[in-house]
């Protein structure tokens, strides 16, 4: 019986608190409407608090309030785990309160958020790629910034991850037997990041695809490809003399030049 009594209670209370918040919600009284979102707010009650702040914008545009309202608001959709309408808001924020004291840190949040959307390296990694850029335009626009140092690491982590990627998608060809774009993916890694830990095994892997490439090519194709492949060799063996892969690219090297003998070359 107490059971009972406890549940419809409970189903009480829970109606009474969804009509309270109907009745301020649809109460037309704008200032009622943000002192209750205030409240929603610091009881971390976020969906509600953005709810009641989205529908006295209009009113408060403008007004005394308004920084306070467009800074919670953004607030809002951040703490929800909405980063893409957090990013957004909070770069609003930014350009719409210029000279407001809180611009410095709705930009850094617009950067974070972003930041926060950045997935694993194997996945696509478009926001990673806005992270990077967001901030470095906030340390362009705040150079003397306390955050600078954080931004530096969080740009350094998110440079690693694209690095990663990139090998990954290369290393991703080579096992699938495109070897014509792994050869060209392992180049473009070593292009964009020369001081990579994974250059040594990128470069052991772009002359390896290019001899398989060689040899599984038409007649017409194989001697240039094959000259490409001694090129990768001799690039590997400069930049890594001692390297683990050294006699795997020595027999590489031998065959090639076997193949190419084929076309009178010495």
């Amino acid at each position: 019986m107490n059971k009972i009594v406890g549940a419809i209670l409970l189903v009480v209370f829970i109606s009474s608190c969804r009509s309270e918040f109907e009745t301020i919600r649809t109460s037309n009284d704008p200032e009622r409407i943000f002192a209750k979102a205030e409240e929603y707010f610091d009881k971390e009650e976020y969906y509600k608090a953005q709810d009641l702040y989205k529908l006295v914008i209009p009113y408060y545009r403008g007004k005394e309030k308004a920084e306070t309202l467009f800074y919670k608001y953004a607030y809002t959709y951040y703490n929800n785990g909405e980063y893409i309408l957090s990013s957004h808001y909070f770069k609003s924020f930014a350009n719409t309160f210029y000279n407001s004291s809180k611009r410095e840190e709705m930009d850094f949040m617009s950067a974070y958020s972003h930041y926060l959307m950045s997935p694993n390296s194997k996945l696509d990694q478009t926001y990673t790629g806005k992270a990077i850029e967001s901030f470095q335009a906030f340390a362009n626009s705040y150079p003397n910034s306390t955050r600078i140092s954080e931004i530096n690491n969080l740009i350094d982590e998110m440079r690693d991850k694209l690095e990663k990627k990139s090998f990954e998608q290369a290393n991703l060809y080579y096992k699938l037997k495109q070897y014509k774009a792994a050869v060209q993916s392992f180049d473009n890694m070593l292009k964009d990041y020369p001081g990579s830990p994974k250059s040594e095994e990128a470069r052991f892997l772009k002359m390896k695809a290019a001899y398989i490439l060689a040899e599984n090519s038409i007649y017409d194709k194989k001697e240039e490809r094959y000259d490409e492949a001694m090129d990768y060799y001799a690039e590997f063996i400069k930049r890594h003399p001692d390297s683990k892969w050294k006699n795997d690219a020595a027999d590489i090297r031998k065959n090639t030049i076997k193949e190419l003998k084929k076309f009178g070359r010495v």
